[in-house]
């Protein structure tokens, strides 16, 4: 039996992934989270063969939590899901010691497939994932910028795209308004713009964006 932690922000994402997984055989939800730091807090306790868990939520996101689960549980399986298919988001989630990653366009029987293999000890990429990977290797003349952000930043600069104020933000990830502001304008500076609007148009650009909340 593959034992499955559910991390998500949406309940009702949490409810159809959980539908998926209890519907096949040999697989059980031993539990839920709606965000990182909750996430984070179980693993110090408890353990699950495999952590599906989402990238971008309230408080702690899931490059964060994912760093701190395996401070906890170095042998932790943790698949990334997601609706961000470019990188620098791949890259950052393997590197930190993420055992597979999958957008949320994902079928139900490949995020069935993922966890097999990832439980197995394996690895998993999406196939289109992989590919864009191998390709960002041999093309460094359209080098992302956004890849020199820090988990945070990189965080942050996608609440302001998706038309987050910064004391919105500063509530969501329990900061002060002068520290998102602080990150803010690091990630300007890395970015060489001055502005919102400029965010904007190079996170368009790069598509870093998406319809909805990642």
């Amino acid at each position: 039996m593959i034992s499955i932690y559910l991390v998500d922000d949406h309940e009702l994402v949490r409810t159809g992934i959980r539908r998926i997984l209890e519907d096949e055989r040999g697989i059980k939800v031993v539990g839920e989270a709606p965000d990182g730091e909750t996430a984070v807090q179980w693993a110090r306790q408890n353990e699950a063969d495999v952590i599906l868990m989402d990238m971008n939520m309230p408080v702690m996101g899931g490059l964060e939590a994912t760093r701190k689960i395996l401070r906890y549980q170095p042998h932790a399986k943790i698949i990334v899901l997601t609706v961000h298919t470019e990188d620098p988001f791949p890259s950052k989630v393997m590197q930190a010691g993420a055992s597979g990653y999958l957008t949320k366009g994902a079928t139900p029987p490949e995020v069935l497939q993922a966890i097999r293999q990832v439980s197995r000890g394996q690895r998993y990429l999406s196939p289109e994932i992989a590919q864009q990977m191998a390709l960002s290797q041999f093309n460094p003349a359209d080098e992302n910028p956004f890849k020199a952000l820090s988990e945070r930043e990189l965080q942050i600069m996608l609440m302001i795209t998706n038309g987050e104020k910064v004391n919105d933000i500063s509530e969501q990830l329990n900061l002060s308004p002068k520290t998102v502001n602080s990150y803010r304008y690091r990630l300007f500076a890395k970015l060489g713009i001055s502005g919102d609007v400029e965010l904007t148009r190079l996170a368009i650009r790069y598509k870093m964006l998406d319809a909805g909340h990642f």
